[in-house]
């Protein structure tokens, strides 16, 4: 984009936001000044005349040109009571432009004196944190022209996870809502427990509430695994205290403490700390306080965070009164255990049975198909157990998509005779992507009679969450659609 010099777009430096680097790299972003002669490309703008310098002053010297040069009818642009030009331009991605026309006192691009000419500046949207703001100036500069390029005038996107990021600032910053939704898009279908932490903080960043949601969801449901990623050392302060506040987190205090010790190490390395004791505690600040210790087991206590060395002699010593004495003292930690999320239950079958001859496992596999409108984590299955009195049973339970396996554990439980069903978990949730076929499967070992399901429904309707089952061919032991075994799904949502 020109100015009436010919000169290129210019960003504005607003409120202290963009310093002097980022103008720099957003310059080297902008498209260079094409000679007079040259015709502009398809989707390009052409300034016709000198841009009007007078608020609600209507112009429409602004024109877009097709190949040929000639003006495309329908497509012209209006000066609003704030000073501002909106371009849109037709077409699959229905790209809308819009820009500020200031003027710009000093020298042009070419030395020569003009301070009264106009520029046209893009205005920012977010505000960059410094831990991300470096890596976004080179990463837009270098990376995202060619991709904006190519979708502003090609209507073509293609992203891939090392330039998704910089390609949504630069979509952002320089008003781009179909590209930037595409972004996002990307970033929704590749969130996962190892990098659900990174993208909150830029969810918040850019401030996409949706995908901000989409991952409380993942780090509620696999917190574990969430804390105990690499991704975790990588967030700003503020984040880490949001995700220490939590109260849907569905972890161990003591693994929370142990990722809050990881991050704080990373922290000392970037502030060129060494990662003593009481640097870690330094990094932390206030932080500390928002890990519930007096809420973990005493054992793990005892064992871990009184050793750590993080914490002070009184805070130790009044922990283990807190745990112990019947007159406790005052503590600045919170002291209520974490709620964490409710586990929801999916039944399949209207109603049980037994009998004399049924149900046998003798090492067979019993196993069916599911999909769900919407992600969910399944975090296990509920079993039927023994019609003749109480009895332990062994099982081995899977979890698989397209043949793959995602999770397995081998585990026992009792069952008390009874026809309700009984929980055998995994070791950690597992994310169920929507609109694709995962199949449960179980092994179980012990009385060789059990209840077993009947009545089964190919649709279930779970909370919010509508599911979907079919036979699979890995049932060897008679489980299917109409009945059998694994009655339940427990999963969170």
């Amino acid at each position: 984009m020109k100015g009436e010099d010919g000169s290129r777009a210019v960003p504005r430096q607003e409120a202290g936001v963009f310093g002097l680097k980022q103008q720099q790299q957003l310059r080297r972003f902008a498209p260079a000044a094409e000679p007079e002669q040259q015709q502009p490309g398809p989707g390009r703008l052409q300034l016709a005349g000198p841009v009007p310098h007078h608020p609600g002053e209507e112009f429409s010297h602004v024109q877009q040109r097709d190949d040929g040069g000639r003006s495309l009818r329908g497509r012209t642009a209006g000066r609003d009571s704030e000073g501002s030009w909106t371009q849109v331009r037709p077409g699959r991605g229905q790209l809308r432009v819009s820009c500020h026309v200031l003027r710009r006192a000093g020298r042009g691009h070419r030395g020569d004196p003009d301070p009264g000419r106009g520029a046209a500046v893009l205005p920012g949207h977010a505000e960059v944190g410094p831990a991300v703001r470096s890596d976004l100036r080179t990463r837009t500069g270098l990376l995202t022209r060619p991709l904006l390029h190519r979708y502003i005038y090609c209507d073509e996107i293609d992203l891939c996870a090392d330039t998704v990021l910089a390609t949504l600032y630069a979509a952002k910053k320089y008003i781009v809502p179909h590209l930037a939704r595409a972004c996002v898009n990307f970033l929704e279908t590749s969130l996962s427990a190892k990098n659900a932490c990174v993208l909150l903080s830029q969810s918040c960043l850019f401030e996409e509430p949706d995908l901000t949601q989409r991952c409380w969801e993942v780090i509620d449901a696999q917190a574990e695994l969430a804390l105990r990623s690499e991704g975790f050392c990588d967030i700003d302060t503020q984040t880490l205290e949001s995700i220490l506040r939590r109260e849907t987190l569905n972890a161990k205090e003591m693994v929370v403490f142990e990722a809050a010790l990881s991050w704080a190490e990373a922290e000392c390395q970037r502030r060129d700390l060494p990662p003593s004791i009481d640097n870690k505690r330094l990094v932390l600040g206030k932080a500390i306080y928002l890990i519930r210790i007096p809420a973990m087991a005493l054992e793990d206590f005892a064992n871990g965070a009184a050793q750590s060395g993080v914490l002070t002699l009184n805070e130790t010593n009044d922990i283990f009164l807190w745990f112990t004495a019947s007159r406790k003292p005052e503590l600045l930690f919170c002291t209520k255990p974490r709620k964490g999320l409710a586990p929801q239950r999916c039944h399949r079958f209207q109603s049980c049975a037994y009998r004399s001859n049924q149900w046998r496992y003798r090492g067979r596999c019993d196993s069916i198909q599911f999909a769900v409108d919407r992600r969910v984590f399944i975090a296990g299955f509920g079993l039927y157990g023994s019609s003749c009195g109480s009895a332990e049973y062994s099982a081995k339970m899977e979890l698989k998509r397209q043949g793959v396996p995602m999770a397995q554990r081998v585990i026992k439980f009792f069952s008390d005779g009874s026809s309700s069903t009984f929980p055998v978990w995994f070791d950690y949730p597992v994310q169920i992507e929507p609109d694709t076929f995962y199949t449960a499967s179980v092994v179980l070992d012990g009385n060789e009679l059990s209840y077993f399901g009947q009545e089964g429904m190919t649709e279930v309707q779970s909370g919010k969450v509508t599911f979907q089952f079919q036979c699979s061919s890995d049932s060897t032991n008679g489980t299917g659609v109409q009945g059998g075994q694994i009655p339940e799904l427990i999963f969170y949502a």
